[in-house]
């Protein structure tokens, strides 16, 4: 054995190879083959023609363990058609890792390899130094709070869990785990735990679909995220006898939209000075995007060293272990549906922060008189066609997966459409590959961004747009809408009014199996804006036809007349129908009268972005 530096290097048996020379150093472990020769290495049971030469990296190993002294198996030879080799008993390790196919959007494939040796304490020694370059690994959690929806999807959310269970107990990861019972279950007990208690955690994970997800968002964020709300609709006049100037472009293509301006370019106070209006608005310090300072882990801490936890978070991560019906949230964020892969993601500590949408109900319905009602959503929020899918879906929740197929060919021949007034916050539109901002023109959005899709700029692991800073130039919309003065220099609030057949917001690209580029597929993870697509009534082979587009690859489904598409970082819906339900994040919430800003990085994830 020999030290040099921080090398280590020593003779060892590997299990189906035979003697070999292991190094490690700070990047990972890498073996050499005493006698050279072709062997028949395992991998998870399936045999693989190994290398004489071969490594693993740290960051692909999530556990080190000492096992039962037992048997190592020299590297199997043919002989007249049978496989032969020996075996020798020896103390035993196995460093568990798992490799990335060379192919895009593939699952990781767990693999581990035993090495052995006749003296106990060298095999104890190569495994307390190996732990201590994994856990040095930044960011890698040492205790979860997991959370476990039995009747997702084909019910199948226990076998999910009990499918990578073991991989968490491998890696050392304490787990505290809870089977759903019904719904609103996680939501009451997160949102009942005090601080300290959600301190001893290092994040929460959801195994389950993108509504318990959101169950576990919403119980985080209730009563933690201190932030001032979106202006109300009521807040807005569209007369000319207001005081403020009504501004039409001079170009007469402007869809029946109206800009509007403050005389003196600001705005009045929001609703958020009220406190009957505000239960959640924190008086506290602020850093200027309304959420009261923190630190590390943790937020400061009181007289009573209590801690004090916030959002935005560096520490506190959420993760998603999929076993839902779309699951667009994990394939919009890793790049596939695996329950393994994303596991891994958790296990080894991966960070993306996300944008979240801050949802507030105004009204219930329109002669209803209603306290301010906060929701958040992480992937979509829809209404008209989608919350009609969605509340109609609930009828065969016991179908399964298949029941949006009943429910939305049933919604899709009813052909109902809305009428609704939709305010939304005009921007200029940053563009990364010139670094240039747009401000905004005559022409309406939808037009300008379809003819820029050449260039669309697609969300991917350890992307630049998402990676700007918060404070950045390009994104002074975000600052602007979550403090009193909601307009800017580069800003301008624009009106929509008419017949709808679907109102939807887009945080994500909402990807999924059956739309393989989502919604909108150049929408990105963190950069503090929503897609708003607004569809106007239409015959219904036109509706068909927008539908049909979004399950192909490489389609453009918003480019038709009937269909306009902003890039906001907030906006406001009033609608006069009684049952208006909007379906957030697949859950469905009832309201005539909305606020949605998003609040960019508001949380961060257990995954490192869709690979591209």
């Amino acid at each position: 054995m020999e030290r040099n530096g921080k090398v280590l290097r020593s003779t060892l048996f590997l299990d189906q190879v035979g003697e070999v020379v292991v190094t490690l150093d700070p990047y990972g472990l890498s073996w050499k083959l005493l006698h050279r020769g072709s062997v028949v290495s395992s991998c998870l049971c399936m045999k693989r023609h190994s290398k004489i030469e071969t490594e693993i990296k740290f960051s692909n190993v999530y556990a080190v363990e000492l096992i039962d002294r037992g048997l190592i198996h020299d590297p199997a030879w043919n002989s007249g058609g049978f496989l032969l080799g020996r075996s020798s008993e020896m103390y035993r390790f196995v460093v568990h890792g798992f490799h990335k196919p060379k192919t895009c959007r593939s699952p990781w494939v767990l693999s581990e390899y035993t090495f052995g040796h006749e003296d106990l304490q060298k095999c104890q020694m190569w495994v307390e130094d190996i732990n201590a370059y994994i856990k040095d690994g930044a960011g890698r959690p040492k205790s979860l709070l997991v959370f476990v929806h039995p009747l997702c999807g084909k019910g199948k959310g226990n076998k999910t869990w009990e499918m990578v269970a073991p991989i968490f107990s491998r890696a050392k990861v304490q787990t505290k785990v809870t089977v759903t019972k019904r719904a609103g279950h996680a939501f009451d007990i997160i949102s009942s735990l005090s601080d300290r208690e959600l301190s001893s955690f290092d994040g929460i994970v959801a195994v389950g679909g993108d509504g318990l997800f959101n169950e576990v968002l919403n119980g985080i964020l209730s009563s933690r995220h201190k932030a001032p709300y979106p202006p109300a609709p009521t807040e807005f006049s569209y007369s000319v006898n207001d005081e403020k100037d009504q501004i039409f472009g001079n170009n007469s293509n402007n869809n029946g939209r109206a800009y509007y301006n403050d005389k003196n370019g600001s705005s009045t106070e929001t609703s958020s000075k009220s406190d009957d209006h505000e239960p959640l608005l924190l008086t506290s310090e602020s850093n200027g995007l309304g959420i009261s300072k923190f630190t590390n882990k943790c937020g400061p801490c009181n007289t009573d060293q209590n801690p004090v936890i916030s959002f935005p978070n560096d520490w506190f991560r959420l993760g998603i272990i999929p076993a839902g019906s779309t699951d667009a949230i994990v394939i919009s964020t890793t790049g596939m549906r695996d329950p393994v892969t994303s596991a891994l993601h958790i296990i080894l500590g991966k960070r993306i922060s996300l944008d979240i949408a801050q949802v507030v109900r105004w009204k219930t319905s329109p002669s209803s008189m209603d306290l301010p009602y906060v929701r958040y959503a992480a992937s979509f929020a829809g209404y008209g066609f989608y919350g009609d899918v969605i509340k109609e879906s609930e009828k065969y929740r016991w179908m399964g997966p298949v029941r949006y197929d009943i429910a939305g060919t049933k919604v899709f021949l009813e052909h109902r459409s809305y009428e609704a007034e939709i305010a939304f916050l005009e921007t200029g539109k940053f563009d990364p590959l010139t670094g240039i901002t747009h401000t905004g023109g005559n022409k309406t959005q939808s037009s300008q961004l379809s003819r820029q899709n050449s260039n669309r700029v697609i969300c991917r692991m350890n992307c630049a747009v998402c990676n700007e800073p918060k404070n950045s130039a390009q994104f002074p919309s975000n600052r602007a809408i979550t403090s009193p003065n909601i307009h800017s220099e580069n800003s301008r609030w624009l009106q929509s009014k008419g017949r709808f057949l679907s109102v939807g917001a887009a945080i994500i690209s909402c990807r999924n199996e059956r739309a393989p580029d989502g919604l909108v597929a150049d929408a990105h993870l963190a950069d503090g804006f929503l897609h708003l697509i607004l569809v106007k009534d239409c015959p219904r082979p036109y509706y068909l036809w927008h539908l049909t587009r979004l399950t192909r690859s490489g389609s453009d489904p918003l480019n038709f007349d009937f269909v306009e598409h902003h890039k906001t970082p907030a906006f406001t819906f009033v609608s006069s129908h009684d049952e208006s339900v909007w379906n957030l994040d697949g859950e469905i919430l009832q309201a005539c009268q909305v606020s949605v800003q998003v609040c960019r990085g508001l949380i961060n994830l257990f995954a490192s972005g869709p690979e591209v």
